[in-house]
């Protein structure tokens, strides 16, 4: 579908619910939480992400839904570029931080660049780290939808302290890019009914 054929279905299917009525809608379907992080201009830029989706293993691809009216979505479309941290379950002051309106956010988390262009991974606060080459970008409503082809991955090293920060780099081949299972691995963050929590099984919880 071209932009122009979005945009028109977007005005012909104008929305019939209120703004609190949708976003109760969705705080009820429970997800996973990133940081999409980019880099322009030698300036890193993020923001708290759950609109998340794969959408191909073949290639690998997923998409990300970014709001216009944010300062991450400009600098993507400059760089071409985007990294997407998964948080584990204690990495709650990060998701708050970059969802807060403040400019200062990686002021206040530890990162570093990683991989070839040398994008934001945080290093204590993400459990698996893919960075990712923009393909193409869909306007959908006030936000855009970029999709991104998934070109390297990173996962918490097994065993490690959560928060230690020792990310691996994985190989091409299927059996090495799943992160192994261990006690001690570090679990999702997830966000719902406007909050978040932890996987039940997450250490410590």
């Amino acid at each position: 579908m071209t932009e122009a054929a979005t945009e028109a279905a977007t005005e012909r299917h104008q929305a019939t619910v209120g703004r609190d009525a949708y976003r109760r809608l969705m705080g009820a379907f429970p997800t996973g939480v990133a940081v999409v992080t980019t880099l322009s201009g030698g300036t890193p830029y993020g923001f708290t992400c759950t609109s998340l989706c794969s959408v191909a293993l073949d290639p690998p691809m997923l998409l990300v839904c970014v709001s216009d009216r944010g300062r991450t979505a400009g600098p993507i479309a400059d760089s071409g570029r985007f990294a997407v941290n998964l948080l584990h379950h204690r990495a709650r002051p990060a998701a708050r931080i970059f969802a807060a309106e403040e400019r200062e956010r990686f002021a206040r988390v530890r990162w570093a660049p990683a991989g070839a262009d040398g994008l934001p991974m945080l290093t204590d606060d993400a459990l698996a780290f893919a960075a990712c080459r923009v393909t193409h970008t869909v306007p959908a409503g006030d936000h855009r939808v970029i999709f991104g082809a998934v070109t390297e991955v990173r996962f918490a090293a097994p065993g490690a302290a959560v928060g230690a920060g020792a990310m691996e780099a994985s190989p091409g081949d299927d059996t090495a890019a799943r992160p192994a299972a261990h006690p001690a691995s570090p679990s999702p963050l997830l966000y719902g009914f406007r909050r978040f929590t932890a996987w039940p099984e997450a250490t410590g919880e």
